[in-house]
């Protein structure tokens, strides 16, 4: 079950959902609208490789706004830092924002249970579109879980400070560890 405006609300008094910061007046029916930071990260190389770390720059995001290149993949994140205990994170595009053609996440809007940090937000345009830094960008929302699990523990992308590139190129790491024993 998706938690209600209201259990949110309820989670986060008790410490079971962390949003920092937290702000009421962003908590809707069933989820609570997150802000982009004004910074971003583009890849700079040509071909991007799985294997390897890629390359890439930061942009700051203007008060007065920045023009998105349809086409091009720009990763963000959000202002706030969030923490769960036994709830599943779930991302999502706010309407608004979707209605001007911008995708927020190309695939990654699934969180995992126990998932501690800053959302990377992988942002494209249909359109060229003008953004602007500190505005309410998607939206979190929590589901339930049933069953015993295990907190999610990635040495990847957990307890991340900022906008984290793919990391896929461990993956790989991993595997060649596991083939030379």
């Amino acid at each position: 079950m998706i938690l209600s405006g209201l259990e949110i609300r309820k989670e986060v008094a008790r410490g079971r959902i962390v949003i920092d910061p937290f702000d009421e007046s962003r908590v809707n029916p069933n989820s609570y609208n997150l802000r982009l930071h004004n910074e971003l990260l583009v890849y700079t190389d040509d071909v991007l490789d799985m294997k390897t770390p890629n390359n890439t720059e930061q942009i700051t995001i203007p008060n007065d706004g920045l023009l998105l290149e349809s086409g091009r993949l720009y990763l963000g994140r959000s202002m706030e830092y969030t923490q769960t205990f036994g709830f599943v994170p779930m991302l999502e595009g706010r309407s608004s924002i979707g209605r001007l053609g911008i995708m927020i996440h190309v695939t990654a809007g699934f969180g995992d249970v126990g998932f501690v940090g800053f959302w990377t937000l992988e942002i494209q345009c249909v359109t060229p579109v003008r953004i602007y830094p500190f505005v309410e960008f998607c939206q979190i929302y929590y589901h339930t879980i049933q069953g015993e699990y295990v907190a999610y523990q990635s040495s990847k992308y957990q307890n991340n400070a900022g906008i984290q590139p793919s990391m896929a190129y461990l993956d790989f790491k991993k595997e060649e560890n596991h083939e030379s024993q």
